[in-house]
C-alpha cells in the first residue's frame, strides 16, 4: 500500500472542501458592497452564519495535515510564500471579527465600518489565497532541500490574475449560495451577479489554462504529449458543456443547480490543477515522495484520521442540514 499516494489524496481532499467550503461565505463578503438592502445585507450574513466557522476547520486540516506528513514541502512552501499566506491569515481573522461585532454596533456609522472590514477581509483573504496558489504553480526555486528564491518571487503577472481569478470564483459561489439560499430581490440579483460571473469566470480559466503552459515544460508535456491529450481531453470539454449548463440553470430560474454547477468547475479545475502538478507536490521537482514523512509516521497518522476526517464530514453535513431552506426575515441567526 503506498501511503505516500494515499495522503497525497487526504491533503488534496481537505484543500478542495476548504476552497468550497469557505469560498461561497468569503464570496458573499465580496458581494457585500454591492447589496443595498440592510435586511438583504442581515439575510446574507445569515445565511452563513451556522457555517462559516466550521468551514474553515478544512483549512487547519489541510495546513496542519501538510507539515505532518510532506514536512518538506511545508518547509519550503511556507518561506517562499510568506507574505500571502500571512496576509490570508490576517484578513481571515478580520473578517471573523467584523462578522461577530457588526451585530452588536450600536451605530449605523459603526455598522457601515464593520461591513468595510467584512469586505476587505473576504477579499484580501481570497486574493492571497489566489496569488499563493499563482506562485506554486509557476514554480518554487529550491536548493538543497530549501527555499532558495527571493523575497518577492511570488508576486509575479501571473500570480496577480490567479488572485483576481479566485476573488471571481469565489463571488461566483457566493452568487450562487444567496440564489439557493435566499429570496425575492436579494436571489434576483444575485442571479444577474452570478450570469455576469460565470463569462468572467470562464474567460480568467481560458487565460490561466493557457498561460500557466508557458510556465514549465512539464505542463505542456503533460496536457499534450501522445496519447496523454486523448486521455485528458475530456476535462476542458467538461468545463465548457458545464460552464453553458450553469448559464442555463440561471437563465431558467434553477435554484440549487447554480450552486453544484459552480462547484463542479471548481473541481475540474482542480482536478486540472492536480494532473498538471503530479508527481510533484512542489513544482518543478519535488515529488510527493521525496517530501513526505516517514512510512511509519504516515501509518500513525493515518490511524487517527480514520476516525478524525469522517466525524468532520459527519459533523458538516449534519450542519448544513439542520440549517437547511430559505433564510427569511422574520427566523433570524443572529
Amino acid at each position: 500500500m503506498d501511503y505516500v499516494l494515499i495522503w497525497a489524496g487526504l491533503m488534496a481532499f481537505a484543500v478542495f472542501a476548504y476552497v468550497i467550503l469557505d469560498g461561497f461565505d468569503l464570496g458573499i463578503g465580496l458581494l457585500f458592497p454591492f447589496i443595498k438592502d440592510p435586511q438583504d445585507k442581515a439575510n446574507s450574513m445569515n445565511s452563513i452564519a451556522p457555517f462559516w466557522d466550521g468551514n474553515e476547520t478544512w483549512l487547519v486540516l489541510g495546513g496542519g495535515g501538510l507539515y505532518a506528513t510532506f514536512p518538506l514541502a511545508f518547509a519550503i512552501i511556507m518561506p517562499a510564500l510568506y507574505v500571502p499566506l500571512i496576509i490570508m491569515l490576517l484578513a481571515l481573522i478580520f473578517r471573523g471579527v467584523a462578522f461577530e461585532f457588526r451585530w452588536r454596533a450600536e451605530t449605523e456609522a459603526g455598522m457601515k465600518r464593520w461591513d468595510l472590514g467584512f469586505t476587505l477581509g473576504s477579499f484580501f483573504a481570497a486574493f492571497a489565497q489566489g496569488i499563493a496558489l499563482g506562485a506554486l504553480v509557476q514554480g518554487i526555486d529550491v536548493a538543497d532541500r530549501a527555499y532558495a528564491g527571493g523575497w518577492w518571487d511570488w508576486l509575479t503577472p501571473f500570480s496577480v490574475v490567479t488572485g483576481f481569478a479566485v476573488v471571481i470564483g469565489y463571488a461566483l459561489l457566493g452568487a450562487c449560495w444567496l440564489v439557493y439560499k435566499t429570496e425575492h430581490e436579494l436571489q434576483a440579483f444575485c442571479r444577474r451577479a452570478a450570469l455576469v460571473l460565470t463569462f468572467a469566470l470562464g474567460l480568467m480559466i481560458a487565460i490561466i489554462s493557457v498561460w500557466m503552459l508557458f510556465k514549465q515544460d512539464p505542463y505542456m508535456k503533460r496536457w499534450f504529449d501522445y496519447p496523454n491529450y486523448l486521455y485528458l481531453s475530456p476535462v476542458p470539454i467538461l468545463v465548457g458543456i458545464l460552464g453553458f449548463y450553469l448559464l442555463w440553470s440561471l437563465k431558467k430560474g434553477k435554484e440549487l443547480a447554480p450552486f453544484l454547477s459552480t462547484i463542479g468547475l471548481f473541481a475540474l479545475s482542480y482536478f486540472g490543477l492536480c494532473i498538471s502538478f503530479y508527481p510533484n507536490i512542489v513544482p518543478p521537482n519535488i515529488t510527493i515522495w521525496a517530501a513526505a514523512s516517514p512510512e511509519s509516521s504516515l501509518k500513525f497518522l493515518l490511524v487517527g484520521s480514520a476516525v478524525l476526517i469522517p466525524m468532520i464530514i459527519a459533523y458538516t453535513a449534519y450542519s448544513y442540514w439542520v440549517f437547511r431552506g430559505k433564510v427569511n426575515s422574520e427566523e433570524q441567526y443572529h
